[in-house]
Order: C-alpha cells, then sequence, then structure tokens
C-alpha cells in the first residue's frame, strides 16, 4: 500500500527530498505521492511537520 497525504498538508516540500524513489511531487498546488512509484518504506511520514502522511 503507498502512502496517502491528506488535506492537513501545508505544502512545504519537506517530504520530497526524503523520499528514495522520488514519488512525491507537486501538482496543481498541493504535494502528492505517485501510489505507482511509492514503496511504502515510510522515510516521508517523519519529515511531515504536520503529520499529514500516513498509509492508507
Amino acid at each position: 500500500m503507498a502512502h496517502k497525504i491528506s488535506d492537513a498538508c501545508v505544502n512545504c516540500g519537506a517530504c520530497i527530498a526524503d523520499c528514495p524513489v522520488d514519488a512525491i511531487s507537486e501538482k496543481d498546488g498541493l504535494h502528492v505521492i505517485d501510489p505507482a512509484k511509492c514503496t511504502d518504506c515510510g522515510a516521508c511520514v517523519g519529515s511531515c511537520p504536520t503529520d499529514a502522511i500516513s498509509a492508507e
């Protein structure tokens, strides 16, 4: 299962650098995780200051 970014995201971008497979990108002013690329490693979860990232 891929991780998901909720509406609590403040678009700071802190998670992008921590994703080892480049699954996180900005789209239409929001950060999204590509489920086809996400390996469910959880590296992004710890870098999110608003706890907006969780496993689906």
